[in-house]
């Protein structure tokens, strides 16, 4: 069974009384706005939105909110942003201003992740959090947090061993001096008023030293994190919301919530869907740190069914390493090209699903999807018909679907080739004069390169595959090793040791153009 389908008859058992109660589901997921956010945040997203989708076919009638998370404290200047934004540090995301000077920080970035969440296909309900807390949606559990702040304590110490002041209240108020939110201590709570102290060092940022008594309701302060993640529970009657795996261990953050959650508000906890990350070269993405692929970018290489393909098909109990400048887009394609066959062929496995929830039960009909792989070479070979290569891939001429599908792919495949592919799938022909590394063949190397000429001057009409084919054998023929063997073909050419599928290659070159070439390196 798909990985989503369980998790859904799993919640389909332990939400049916709020699904008989309710007249709809709530699905929450969020994101803090704290920079360029990497591609590695819309696993939640997806993982959520896909939820939503498959428990609205089953008749679960819900709603999905996704929150960008704009009241937390700016603690670092991310790469690729001004250091100057360091005189930002300590303020709510929302009271930073934007790095191109339209709107404030949090919607600079948080609107241009939105666009990815709806451009892979998933629709949640996007607000910012600072608009909840302005509008007095907190303010009860606000009340609530200050007056059991014994009992918060109590649980952190408990259960993830963090021991706090005795005097601690859980409120972060933004400072009326210096509109810092990182750097006040909440001192005493008379039931309507909050007297603090901006005297901390946080986010990066020290206190201004100011002291007043405000209201902790309607956007003046907030709960620190733990405490409003269990707030946020009560406050959006949440029934399904998962985290990334960091967050979900035993005495960790997600753990911490649920018991503020059932002893201090007496809410129920929402189903727990934890997901493993989705990494980097193998590490945990981080943008402030810059080795992560922004949403924005990643979004932009592929389709939204490549993208979907890349969010869904692995079960998120697993991680997925992500690496567009190596393989990945390619595979990818081959992914889909993979259970788009199967579900054509109408097999009924996982591929299948897949497939049908990559296009959310709107499949396209059975056509011919050349691979992105040889789509990436095509391109470079500008003397080439793209349209006429495929056509003889396929063995017929290509349906006007197919048209729109390569001409999907050649865009994607430039882009790919210009901004993140290793240099295995690039290459230039080079037309002037025989590359230096091909000048300097052994005699047994020009003898094998001359029976490759006679090979393309006898067959008039080259096939790719045929060719590849004889060139095994007259490379086992001459006793050249296989590495030396293919190196002196690409070297001839282009000038490097790797290049496309030789056999291909060297048939869609053009002919007179081929055999001059050869005769060179041969003598």
């Amino acid at each position: 069974m798909f990985w989503a389908d369980k998790i859904v008859n799993d919640i389909r058992e332990k939400l049916a009384d709020e699904k008989n109660a309710k007249s709809a589901l709530v699905i929450r997921d969020e994101k803090t706005a704290s920079g360029p956010v990497h591609v590695g945040a819309m696993r939640g997203a997806a993982l959520h939105g896909i939820l939503s989708y498959i428990l609205r076919n089953e008749g679960y009638e819900n709603t999905y909110l996704y929150e960008i998370n704009d009241f937390d404290a700016f603690d670092t200047v991310p790469h690729g942003v001004d250091e100057s934004f360091a005189e930002h540090l300590g303020k709510p995301l929302f009271a930073v201003p934007s790095p191109d000077g339209n709107g404030n920080y949090a919607e600079h970035y948080g609107n241009a992740f939105a666009r990815v969440i709806q451009a892979a296909g998933f629709e949640p309900h996007v607000y910012y959090s600072s608009g909840e807390y302005k509008a007095g949606k907190y303010n009860d559990v606000i009340k609530t947090a200050l007056t059991r702040a014994t009992d918060i304590n109590r649980i952190n110490k408990e259960v993830s061993g963090s021991e706090k002041d005795a005097a601690y209240l859980p409120l972060m108020v933004i400072c009326e001096g210096c509109g810092k939110v990182a750097t006040t201590r909440a001192v005493k709570f008379n039931g309507e008023t909050v007297h603090y102290v901006c005297d901390q060092e946080g986010s990066g940022a020290l206190g201004c030293g100011h002291e007043g008594n405000v209201s902790p309701y309607d956007g003046n302060a907030k709960l620190p994190w733990k405490v409003e993640w269990a707030a946020k529970f009560k406050v959006f009657d949440v029934d399904i919301e998962g985290e990334g795996k960091d967050l979900a261990t035993k005495g960790g953050a997600r753990d911490v919530a649920n018991h503020i959650c059932r002893e201090v508000f007496k809410w129920k906890p929402p189903y727990d869907a934890p997901y493993e990350f989705l990494l980097v070269d193998g590490k945990k993405m981080s943008t402030s740190k810059g080795n992560a692929a922004t949403a924005v970018a990643v979004s932009a290489l592929m389709p939204s069914k490549i993208f979907r393909t890349l969010l869904l098909g692995r079960d998120v109990r697993r991680a997925i390493n992500f690496d567009p400048s190596g393989d990945t887009i390619p595979l990818l394609f081959d992914q889909y090209d993979r259970v788009a066959q199967k579900y054509w062929e109408g097999a009924d496995d996982d591929d299948a699903r897949l497939f049908s929830l990559i296009h959310e039960d709107d499949e396209p009909e059975a056509f011919f999807l050349p691979r992105f792989s040889q789509i990436a070479y095509l391109v470079q070979m500008t003397h080439l018909s793209l349209e006429d290569e495929v056509a003889a891939m396929k063995g017929a001429p290509l349906t006007e679907a197919e048209k729109k599908e390569l001409e999907e792919r050649a865009g994607y495949a430039q882009r790919w080739l210009r901004e993140y592919a290793p240099d295995d799938f690039k290459f230039e022909l080079q037309k002037d004069a025989v590359p230096s590394g091909a000048q300097t063949l052994s005699p047994g190397m020009k003898t094998a390169i001359g029976k490759i000429l006679r090979y393309i001057e006898v067959h008039e009409d080259l096939d790719g595959q045929e060719l590849h084919s004889a060139l095994h054998d007259i490379r086992k023929e001459s006793g050249v090793e296989p590495a030396v063997f293919f190196s002196a073909i690409y070297q001839s050419f282009l000038g490097t040791d790797s290049g496309p599928k030789a056999g291909w290659f060297l048939s869609v070159l053009p002919r007179e153009f081929l055999i001059e070439r050869l005769e060179e390196v041969s003598k």
